[in-house]
């Protein structure tokens, strides 16, 4: 029996302000088994979702009383290794608030930019390393690091544009939605889930059709989503191959839904463990 009632996919921008209208941000709902629809903004001169627009609809969604599981498509949290360097309590949710007031990228006018040039914030202070890659990234190969700004394919700005939205939506909704794994591997029955999402880890799966590349993106995170959760495999990715030291890790620097883990990804066997069920190359969804 599937867990979750709608599945929500959203492609992330980091681009200009919270409340700019961009191309970039895209959102797709499926109910139930039904193909995912694209969600358009609420009507406004905008033609396209705003940051802010997308924080502000989601809170609405997971105050409703329907099990919804949404993939976002941006970082949730950073390497450990910028925890040790800035003296900072392995902690998801006091990260939330350490960041926000350095990285203010939640403002209205504020651009993700002005805060690395430091006239907004004290971005000075909390500064990663292009380096520094989470267990996540080096578990999905192709994910580039969330301090890789600058180049093509970049995460690294719609992850410092978007950390601060997860605070308000966690500000503004009750106990009964679950930031995974932050909050724990195991979804509690009954509950809205919010996780990271990769893509491109599952774009490939879906004719492309008339969608834009975002459009696609968005489409695929709440197509596998949805038939994750009736097929079963859905289960299986909750609960990534790590040994409990790399789970401890992975609570703190938050996991990619999707990508297997490590215990058999780096000795290739995919028999008959989690990442078997979980491994995106076996997991064709046609």
């Amino acid at each position: 029996m599937p867990a979750f009632a709608r599945y929500i996919g959203i492609d992330y921008s980091g681009a200009q302000t919270p409340r700019d209208s961009l191309k970039g941000l895209r959102v797709y709902l499926a109910e139930g088994d039904a193909v995912p629809a694209e969600v358009p903004p609420p009507p406004s001169p905008r033609k396209y979702w705003t940051r802010k627009g997308i924080a502000e609809w989601l809170v609405e969604r997971l105050a409703e009383d329907i099990p919804t599981l949404v993939g976002i498509d941006h970082g949730f949290s950073f390497p450990l290794r910028y925890f040790e360097v800035h003296h900072l309590p392995p902690d998801w949710h006091a990260f939330l608030d350490d960041f926000q007031r350095h990285w203010p990228t939640d403002g209205d006018h504020v651009y993700v930019d002005f805060v690395r040039d430091g006239a907004v914030g004290n971005g000075a202070d909390r500064m990663g390393n292009s380096r520094w890659r989470r267990l996540t990234e080096e578990g999905a190969g192709s994910a580039k690091s969330v301090f890789h700004f600058d180049v093509q394919g970049s995460v690294a700005k719609s992850t410092h544009s978007g950390i601060p939205w997860l605070r308000y939506i966690r500000d503004q909704v009750d106990k009964r939605v679950h930031f995974w794994p932050f909050d724990g591997w195991d979804i509690p029955a009954g509950y809205s889930a919010i996780a990271e999402a990769y893509p491109a880890l599952w774009s490939r799966n879906f004719a492309v059709e008339d969608r834009t590349p975002d459009q696609h993106d968005a489409f695929s995170i709440a197509a596998w989503l949805s038939r994750a959760d009736r097929n079963g495999r859905l289960a299986a990715c909750l609960n990534p191959d790590l040994t409990p030291p790399e789970r401890t890790v992975a609570q703190v620097e938050g996991w990619i839904l999707g990508v297997p883990g490590l215990i058999r990804t780096a000795d290739k066997d995919t028999g008959s463990g989690t990442s078997a069920a979980c491994n995106g190359n076996l997991f064709r969804l046609h």
